[in-house]
């Protein structure tokens, strides 16, 4: 096997969950670009479709199916299905949410919404997929962190509470899955343009805030977390375990 073609997923089944948009789309659109059939999985089938037909138009191997990851008994349906079709061999954990607010003002009821959206999820589809994995003796597991997983920032304390769990989950899976053959890392997106983040974009104070703070000195593209997204995906990240891939344009490294 060469270098390059270490990179293929060609032959590769895939699922990501939270695909119909944003960074769940792009990374779906990547590891199809590398050669794996993706399954675009979330809640909203309207949504889904557009997503779904949109890829295919781009002459790329696309199917979904809508399922709640929230939920332990709609993941193992979910996954159950896609299996009846064939091996899942990649999972991308991208479902997740923001709720921004004050913590001494925070709703219980949005707390626990984003635990089980953001975190709850990662547990349920990790381990669900695992067990279809494990008896398999390979696969690759990519739960999707944030440079919040790391730093902090003002009325985000209750997502920061959440990537940073995963960062933690992340390495345990790792550390229990990899003897069984499992690659289980995680990928930290920095501040990346996407529709969650269009209010940020356009405030002027915040956005020149965060490019004089970035080494790059500017935001993320989407396009950017693909190329990281195929390593972790492929036999070419075969003998990395229990990292985090941080893409964030070196925030995580200055002060």
């Amino acid at each position: 096997m060469t270098i390059i073609n270490s990179f293929s997923l060609t032959g590769r089944r895939a699922l990501i969950t939270g695909s119909s948009a944003g960074i769940g789309f792009a990374l779906a659109r990547a590891l199809a670009q590398a050669g794996a059939h993706v399954v675009l999985n979330g809640r909203n089938q309207a949504k889904l479709a557009v997503a779904t037909q949109a890829l295919q138009a781009e002459g790329l191997s696309v199917s979904s199916l809508d399922f709640d990851v929230t939920s332990a008994a709609s993941v193992q349906q979910g996954v159950d299905a896609i299996e009846a079709e064939g091996a899942i061999d990649i999972l991308v954990n991208n479902a997740g949410m923001m709720v921004r607010g004050a913590l001494h003002e925070y709703a219980d009821s949005d707390w626990h919404m984003l635990m089980k959206t953001n975190l709850d999820s990662v547990y349920f589809v990790g381990k669900t997929v695992a067990q279809k994995m494990i008896p398999r003796g390979t696969g690759r597991i990519i739960n999707i962190c944030s440079v919040q997983s790391e730093l902090g920032r003002p009325g985000v304390a209750p997502y920061m509470a959440s990537k940073g769990a995963i960062k933690m989950l992340t390495k345990g899976m790792a550390i229990d899955w990899g003897p069984l053959g499992l690659n289980v890392n995680g990928l930290g997106p920095g501040y990346f343009k996407t529709e969650l983040t269009e209010k940020l974009v356009k405030d002027p104070t915040f956005s020149a805030w965060l490019v004089n703070h970035t080494p790059s000195r500017r935001w993320g593209e989407l396009e950017d977390l693909g190329g990281a997204a195929v390593f972790l995906a492929s036999d070419a990240s075969r003998f990395v375990n229990g990292h985090i891939l941080y893409v964030d344009g070196g925030v995580t490294a200055t002060l």
